[in-house]
């Protein structure tokens, strides 16, 4: 990744773009490269351009969020994406990560919030916005049968005892730094421990790997 983290805003509406793109020019390491008005037109741009973090609508013409973020993911060296919506209680939530999202925020998040988020992201670590996490962990249970149970037990015994702690720390939501000073580790470590768990996991980015943590039954608060 760049100095600065370069940002695409894809989204329908054009005072959203407008919004989102000043506020995040006034920070020194955020830089705004492009934008688009709907999903097939975000995902050409982000070929063109290779940002770090695409700001991702969901409901959109032409190729909505799900379907851009999911074709975005199985590039070969996809950009993280973070889904901005108005819903916190829509089917799209559980959809966004399925697709590979790495983030899910609300568009009345605070500006300093959604700042943060974008520099997480960057830095491999998923964002959610709190009103939606339990939510989705709850419907993610719900869901959640044997079958899912055992198949989430069946990729956790690939791991080794310490890609476990770690597996399980990511579950709880820290980020490297905390992983790493809680586990006694380098930064640089964990990065290679969490990369091996997209591998052995067969996840994308780290949320998943916190609901395989959960759909197995393993506490992590």
């Amino acid at each position: 990744m760049s100095e600065q983290i370069r940002v695409i805003i894809v989204d329908d509406d054009p005072l959203v773009r407008s919004a989102l793109s000043l506020m995040l020019g006034g920070q020194a390491d955020l830089a705004v490269v492009g934008e688009a008005a709907d999903g097939r037109a975000g995902v050409a741009l982000a070929r063109e351009l290779a940002p770090d973090v695409v700001l991702m609508d969901i409901r959109m013409p032409v190729l909505d969020g799900l379907a851009a973020t999911r074709v975005l993911h199985a590039d070969p060296q996809p950009p993280r994406v973070i889904v901005l919506t108005t819903f916190d209680a829509d089917d799209y939530v559980v959809g966004a990560l399925a697709a590979g999202a790495d983030g899910f925020l609300l568009k009345d998040t605070p500006p300093a919030e959604i700042v943060a988020a974008l520099r997480k992201v960057a830095d491999g670590d998923p964002m959610l916005s709190p009103s939606v996490t339990r939510t989705l962990i709850d419907r993610v249970r719900t869901e959640s049968g044997d079958g899912r149970t055992a198949d989430a037990q069946r990729r956790l015994d690939r791991l080794t005892e310490r890609e476990l702690e770690v597996a399980c720390a990511v579950g709880r939501g820290l980020s490297n730094a905390e992983i790493a000073r809680e586990l006694h580790l380098s930064v640089p470590t964990v990065k290679g421990h969490v990369s091996r768990l997209f591998e052995k996991l067969e996840t994308t980015n780290r949320v998943q790997i916190a609901l395989t943590i959960r759909d197995a039954g393993h506490p992590v608060e």
